[in-house]
């Protein structure tokens, strides 16, 4: 049951502690394949479960989530839970108070089962780490379910909560999404304060949002956790034939062909819809990125390092290799990059003033197997570890909201995802979007993920 059809049944009579019991017994049954929650809070659940179903007797729910099962990703803080980060460095760490958004879901009645896996700092596109190991795609646990928020899609497509709480920094939520057949949505920048926290090594380019089975459960978690801004930008009205640009690929980037065939057919769908779609090839605007985003990220993990004496041996060999790149670059490097961000900035703002939204893949590659970190090659050409996530980090240089939707794919094909931006501040005409062609281009299937079922 999604997170509204959950609401529905509570006002009902369905009691919020029988699914919370169901819940758990689902989550023994099948988080040892997925490895997908590494804290589970039982006690506190069935607490919370208990007290949502005292307000539902009253009839007097604390909101449209108010008993509803969700998870949240191990970098975001919940009081009394550890939160590690997917790194050793932090693997005893447990905060004392909540981060803004988990606040508002524990107020809003939403029950916090536990937090999900993560790579380690959420800085690879895959999930596994020293301290909990690696994370199964429910559709297939030998391939990954992409990372960083690997934990929170498996968890959400398997069964075992009906929302979950993420971070997005370069596609974390929506690449994810796409790989188990799930909507992903990464706010615009600023909408979804966060409060304390870890330190931001992404700066302003990572942004907290939901992982979702529909829509609707989307725009219900939106309106807790962006409360009070999210019912103005939902006020916006959608126009009615919106202009829609098509862009296959960014610059050369190869994608996988059963991606590119699935992209086509829904979009040739979507034509035949009535709607407005364009394609614009070949695509450029975004190549400047590519020189960006490692000066960023480098640079954020040899400041978070700095702060941590004797890190040496307490984490992969992956961010020491980051820590000694960014450690040789310099404020100059770091001015750049953000200047080149500022020209990205102008060169997206003229393509928005010609359409309402881009559509592109969510992902170039298809699931890959759980241990490596990427695949090395994409339609016969060899790629370094982002040539999977090309087409999602613009939407977090920029601050723009984007949306992975899962597309209606062929019985027995694994998921694909397509991915939605829109302009600065237009996170509701996203959301109207992906609710008003939810069905009609857009689906959602169930994986088998119990043995012998």
């Amino acid at each position: 049951m999604s997170a509204c059809e959950f609401v529905r049944a509570f006002a009902d009579g369905l009691s919020p502690r029988a699914v919370i019991e169901a819940t758990l017994s689902h989550i023994a049954a099948t988080n040892p394949r997925l490895n997908a929650i590494v804290t589970l809070d039982e006690a506190g659940a069935l607490a919370a479960a208990d007290a949502s179903a005292r307000r539902w007797r009253d009839r007097r729910p604390a909101s449209a989530l108010d008993g509803v099962p969700i998870t949240v990703k191990d970098n975001i803080l919940v009081a009394g839970l550890r939160a590690t980060w997917g790194s050793r460095l932090y693997r005893d760490f447990v905060p004392d108070e909540d981060e803004l958004p988990v606040r508002r879901l524990r107020e809003a009645g939403a029950i916090i089962l536990g937090k999900t896996n993560v790579p380690e700092l959420t800085l690879h596109g895959y999930t596994d780490n020293a301290l909990f190991g690696t994370t199964g795609n429910p559709w297939d646990p030998a391939l990954t379910p992409g990372g960083s928020s690997g934990g929170a899609v498996a968890a959400v497509a398997s069964g075992m909560c009906t929302l979950a709480l993420a971070t997005d920094g370069g596609g974390s939520i929506r690449r994810p999404a796409a790989h188990t057949g799930l909507v992903g949505f990464k706010p615009s920048r600023d909408t979804v304060a966060r409060g304390k926290g870890f330190p931001a090594i992404l700066g302003e380019f990572e942004v907290i949002g939901p992982i979702a089975r529909c829509a609707e459960d989307v725009l219900a978690a939106m309106d807790v956790i962006a409360a009070p801004a999210w019912s103005r930008l939902m006020a916006e009205p959608l126009t009615p034939r919106p202009r829609v640009a098509y862009v296959s690929t960014f610059g050369r980037a190869p994608v996988d062909p059963f991606i590119r065939d699935v992209i086509e057919g829904t979009i040739a769908r979507a034509r035949a819809l009535g709607l407005d779609v364009e394609t614009l090839s070949p695509f450029t605007l975004a190549d400047p990125l590519d020189a960006v985003w490692p000066v960023v990220s480098q640079t954020g993990v040899a400041w978070l390092l700095e702060r941590h004496p004797g890190w040496q041996g307490q984490v992969g060999s992956a961010i020491a290799e980051m820590e000694a790149a960014g450690r040789r670059l310099t404020a100059r490097d770091y001015l750049d990059a953000l200047d080149q961000v500022a020209a990205l900035c102008r060169s997206f703002d003229a393509l928005f003033a010609q359409y309402d939204f881009l559509i592109t893949p969510s992902a170039a590659a298809m699931p890959w197997p759980a241990t490596e970190s990427h695949p090395a090659v994409i339609d016969g050409q060899s790629v370094g570890p982002r040539g999977h996530a090309v087409f999602t980090a613009i939407a977090n240089a920029l601050g723009l909201p984007a949306i992975s939707l899962p597309c209606i794919i062929p019985d027995g094909a694994l998921p694909v995802g397509l991915q939605v931006i829109a302009g600065s501040g237009h996170d509701g005409w996203l959301m109207k979007f992906a609710r008003e062609y939810e069905g009609r281009l857009f689906t959602h299937r169930w994986p088998n993920v119990l043995p012998g079922v």
